[in-house]
């Protein structure tokens, strides 16, 4: 397996705070669906723009598919298919035409799988960008990122916008590009579809690169919110001793906390009396960022 993305100490300073990433090593395997996650501001968006040659590393050095990114940066574009968080589109085109516009740069003779993708995301392609919601532009966005096939795709925030359809048909696609042997790299706040899709994820907090891992490593530290509803009062006491119950409120018959272990020894507590309501709810990545990984994450 070769490597499609690899940096050495990659570093990007500016601003008079010094905002930016810095010595930054991480190295991507072609083939492999990784999820790049940071807190708002740790320098996500920042990597990938250097990345792409779209900023100058202050230091370090990087490749994509052994192309250095500053000397060969046109090249390591041509490989690219690339969604920022955030883009503009010229208001007076449609989809189609900045589809045919792509597909004459790229050398891309049929737009076959461009309608595919607008099928299936339920993009229009024929009515003018300033016509167009958010959600709509955004899957004109990922279907210029996507209908060339490139080998490596880097997405910044792709599911932005989409509604949970769209965001469930994206994520079948990201699974067929991966079957295809091709690379997707993509920032994301959305744990569940991190967890659906990417084989690793890198954390990146105050721009410091902070761990990789397999991505059922950080699934496995993820805690829940759980709202238990009975059919009358049962005093939060008992629950409030179990392991791993944190914070726990009661109101009435209804009692709310987070839970940090296995729901076994609450099960069982809870089926001790009737229960008439159960939410058990994942946290954001947000809320992972800042109990795995620190309270104070500055603005990159």
């Amino acid at each position: 397996m070769g490597t499609a993305i690899r940096t050495e100490g990659l570093t990007k300073v500016y601003g008079r705070k010094g905002r930016g990433i810095k010595d930054v090593d991480l190295e991507v395997n072609e083939g492999e669906v990784f999820g790049f996650l940071g807190p708002n501001g740790a320098g996500k968006t920042t990597t990938i723009r250097t990345l792409l040659g779209f900023m100058r590393p202050t230091g370090g050095r990087a490749e994509v598919f052994g192309l250095d990114i500053q000397r060969e940066s046109v090249e390591v574009r041509a490989r690219v298919g690339n969604l920022p968080g955030e883009f503009a589109l010229e208001d007076k085109t449609t989809g189609e035409g900045l589809l045919r516009f792509f597909a004459r740069m790229r050398g891309v003779g049929d737009l076959g799988y461009a309608r595919e993708l607008a099928g299936r995301f339920g993009a229009d392609l024929h009515r003018p960008m300033r016509r167009l919601s958010r959600g709509n532009k955004q899957k004109i966005g990922l279907i210029q990122a996507l209908f060339h096939r490139p080998p490596l795709l880097i997405l910044d925030e792709p599911t932005g916008g989409l509604d949970p359809l769209v965001q469930e048909e994206f994520l079948d696609v990201v699974e067929e590009t991966k079957a295809e042997g091709r690379t997707v790299f993509f920032s994301s706040h959305v744990l569940s579809e991190v967890e659906r899709v990417c084989d690793r994820v890198g954390i990146i907090r105050e721009g410091e690169l902070v761990d990789v891992e397999p991505t059922h490593r950080l699934v496995d530290k993820a805690f829940r919110h759980v709202t238990l509803t009975f059919d009358e009062p049962v005093g939060g006491e008992p629950f409030a001793a179990l392991p791993g119950v944190e914070g726990l409120k009661a109101d009435g018959p209804k009692l709310s906390f987070t839970l940090h272990s296995e729901p076994d020894a609450l099960v069982k507590l809870a089926a001790r009396h009737r229960l008439v309501g159960l939410e058990y709810e994942r946290p954001s990545l947000e809320e992972i960022f800042l109990t795995y990984y620190g309270k104070n994450g500055g603005e990159r």
